[in-house]
């Protein structure tokens, strides 16, 4: 019975002393709304859970803002620092070299576009389209050719045509399209040998020069139609798609091969969304999320469902003393409401 009642209370001893004999390293990065700076001072969701479990736990921590995930991670895996705290996705090779604690935040990837960027009607963008507007110009010049080499042969030949050129322009023109589009014309039939059988080969190839105009314009509004509207990730395939290098999307549009440009950091991502580099950006819900609302300056918003479900987690160097206590500190903050109270503050209601 003693036995039973040292040994949990011996572990307890051990695992505390590395926690009262100095202050413990936290290593993090600025990822709104988890970790930033505000006028100088740390804060966010995952800040004030890491001061919760400080003051429950009873020891002090000082904090490192690293440039990058990368880095802040590597200081943990490489035991510079004693824990990392953020926005961190517990993943398989994560796990392989370093530590985790239960989870403290339920997340997953979700996709942002410009704002008001699917409103616009299709039909409206399918015509102001470059390809549409090269068709439409094909068409009047095949045309507007067509009528005044027919000018040419029959202006000599029937009264319709014989005027100066500047004047036969519109109704050669008018007489082109309506043999185009009728197929044939009973009135002002050619009357020279030459216009004769240019008459015919118009209205042989007027079927074909019609079915290939028509489909020239129903593809284009068809791929623009498509093309506007992102709501899945299937739609991203042959978009621009912006997201943070070595991150979980990273990995995540790289297994479904999807073309992406990697920033370096949340910083630079934000700012090639905001010049419009990218049709889509894809990362984490939440981070997004604020800032659509707080950040954006109403020039995003984020479409589709939250997709590859993934987990927040406390790093710490591998076998970690740090674990078991901060672990214990987690179930009680939850048991006791102060969990539930700090992610209220700072996402809303709960799910």
């Amino acid at each position: 019975m003693l036995k039973r009642f040292l040994i949990p209370t011996l572990m307890l001893l051990f695992w505390a002393l590395p926690i009262s004999a100095q202050s413990v390293s936290v290593a993090t990065v600025e990822r709104k709304p988890f970790s930033y700076l505000e006028d100088g001072a740390p804060t966010g969701f995952s800040i004030e859970l890491m001061e919760l479990i400080a003051e429950d736990l009873g020891y002090p921590f000082e904090i490192s803002y690293f440039d990058s995930f990368a880095d802040m991670l590597g200081s943990v895996e490489a035991s510079s620092s004693d824990v990392a705290i953020a926005n961190i996705s517990i993943t398989a090779s994560r796990e392989q070299v370093m530590d985790f604690s239960h989870p403290i935040f339920e997340s997953g990837l979700q996709i942002m576009v410009p704002k008001g960027g699917s409103t616009q009607s299709p039909i409206w963008t399918a015509l102001a389209s470059k390809d549409l507007l090269i068709a439409i110009v094909l068409a009047f010049a095949m045309l507007f050719g067509g009528g005044m080499l027919m000018w040419v042969f029959e202006r000599k030949a029937q009264p319709y045509f014989d005027r100066p050129a500047k004047e036969a322009m519109f109704p050669s023109f008018w007489w082109a399209l309506n043999l185009v589009v009728n197929g044939g014309f009973e009135e002002r039939v050619p009357r020279s040998f030459f216009g004769r059988i240019f008459a015919v080969l118009l209205v042989l190839s007027s079927l074909f020069i019609v079915s290939v105009f028509v489909a020239r314009i129903t593809a284009v509004m068809t791929v623009e139609a498509i093309n506007e509207n992102i709501t899945s990730v299937n739609d991203l395939y042959g978009r621009e798609v912006g997201t943070i290098e070595g991150s979980t999307a990273a990995s995540f549009l790289g297994n479904r091969d999807i073309a992406f440009v990697g920033k370096p950091d949340l910083d630079s991502l934000k700012a090639g969304f905001a010049a419009e580099e990218f049709d889509a950006v894809v990362f984490d819900a939440p981070v997004l999320a604020f800032y659509a609302k707080n950040s954006g300056e109403g020039i995003a918003t984020l479409t589709g469902p939250v997709f590859l479900r993934e987990n927040y987690g406390i790093a710490m160097p591998s076998g970690s003393t740090l674990k078991e206590p901060i672990n214990q500190s987690l179930l009680k903050l939850r048991e006791n409401g102060e969990y539930d109270r700090l992610r209220r503050k700072w996402f809303g209601s709960l799910n």
